[in-house]
């Protein structure tokens, strides 16, 4: 109205940058339930629920995760209970704890990180396993 731009206009602005935005979940912060998000994601705090990311996932040094983890990328310097599926890069630092099965394209661990689980590698796997849930989901619904 104000700036002479049409409605269509002023959407698309807006959904590209939100495509582009990364979202925190800060140190002290709990919360309960799935997130959702189309731009970059890093927990700092404790989320008690599932991530579907289309972009990249971060869980902090103090980050506390339980529940599945499903992303293009993902950095793990914290702690993980449940599955991570994560299509490209999944890297497990130092201070890193994951208790759960992993479906990585690929997977970069370092020296002092603790894995306790399955690793399945590989394009194939990953999008096979993402496909199989999107099916349950589906048949759920």
């Amino acid at each position: 109205m104000f700036n002479g731009k049409s409605k269509s206009e002023a959407a698309a602005e807006v959904s590209s940058s939100t495509s582009t935005s990364t979202s925190l979940i800060g140190n002290g912060t709990t919360l309960k339930g799935d997130i959702s998000s189309n731009g970059d994601l890093r927990i700092d705090g404790k989320l008690i629920g599932n991530i579907h990311s289309t972009a990249k996932v971060v869980i902090g040094a103090n980050g506390v995760v339980e529940g599945d983890i499903n992303g293009v990328t993902a950095d793990i310097m914290g702690k993980v209970t449940g599955t991570i599926k994560v299509k490209e890069l999944l890297q497990l630092k130092a201070s890193g704890t994951v208790n759960g099965n992993i479906h990585a394209g690929k997977l970069q661990i370092e020296p002092a990180a603790t894995f306790n689980g399955a690793c399945h590698m590989g394009v194939e796997s990953t999008t096979t396993s993402m496909v199989n849930e999107k099916q349950k989901d589906t048949k759920a619904a």
